[in-house]
């Protein structure tokens, strides 16, 4: 299975750790978070995979040249953002037609990656693709999901005050062959997929609960509590 990763940010709340790297490269424990995504991928046999840049591109091409996954990464250099599923929507040629993950890789995750994709082949019938959900200790800064008995999607919360519970949208997802094809017809002047896609098909998002890591690093609080994890 394919999978893209965004991963064109600024990272601008990290600056200035991000003054002169981009997010997808700050050091985690010694390890670009690019390079952990990629590693976690490649463990559950998924590539090849796409990336997007856009802030300071040549020392993500650099790292990926030298890296153990330079035969497995395309890179997709975008001159001006497209917006996540501006992103998708260019790209949707590269998984050939068969399901595949698309990736916020701005965050650091830890989750089983062979577990998610069996989750995703055992999904209930009629649901389009399969969301990763994380509890967090901060729901009101987060996109919170309902969920029926079944675990798909039944409401979005995101970034209210008091929301109902803390179960997180991770914004990892494996998307169905049959959405491509909808994105494709339905959705060409989308530009963000979490409030113009995500809405469109409540009662059809299955979801996968990861119990690893994962966290938001996108500030130095966050950052630094990452490197203790």
């Amino acid at each position: 299975m394919r999978a893209i990763l965004l991963a064109a940010g600024f990272g601008t709340r990290l600056r200035p750790l991000t003054n002169d790297v981009p997010k997808c490269l700050v050091p985690i424990k010694g390890q670009a978070l690019l390079g952990i995504w990629l590693k976690r991928l490649a463990q559950a046999q998924v590539g090849p995979c796409l990336v997007t840049t856009h802030y300071l591109p040549d020392l993500v091409s650099k790292y990926i040249a030298t890296s153990p996954y330079c035969d497995q990464v395309k890179l997709c250099f975008e001159p001006e953002l497209n917006g996540t599923a501006g992103t998708l929507i260019k790209n949707l040629d590269f998984f050939s037609n068969e399901d595949g993950l698309l990736i916020h890789a701005d965050n650091y995750c830890l989750a089983d990656f062979a577990e998610f994709l069996n989750a995703h082949r055992q999904r209930p019938k009629g649901c389009l693709l399969t969301m990763m959900t994380f509890k967090t200790s901060t729901p009101a800064s987060c996109g919170i999901v309902e969920l029926d008995e079944s675990d798909v999607v039944i409401g979005f919360h995101e970034k209210v005050f008091n929301p109902p519970g803390n179960l997180a949208n991770g914004a990892v997802y494996i998307l169905s062959a049959e959405l491509l094809k909808i994105l494709a017809s339905e959705f060409k002047a989308a530009k963000d997929f979490s409030t113009e896609v995500l809405p469109k098909f409540v009662g059809r998002i299955f979801t996968y609960e990861t119990n690893e890591v994962f966290m938001d690093i996108g500030t130095p609080e966050s950052y630094e509590s990452a490197q203790r994890t």
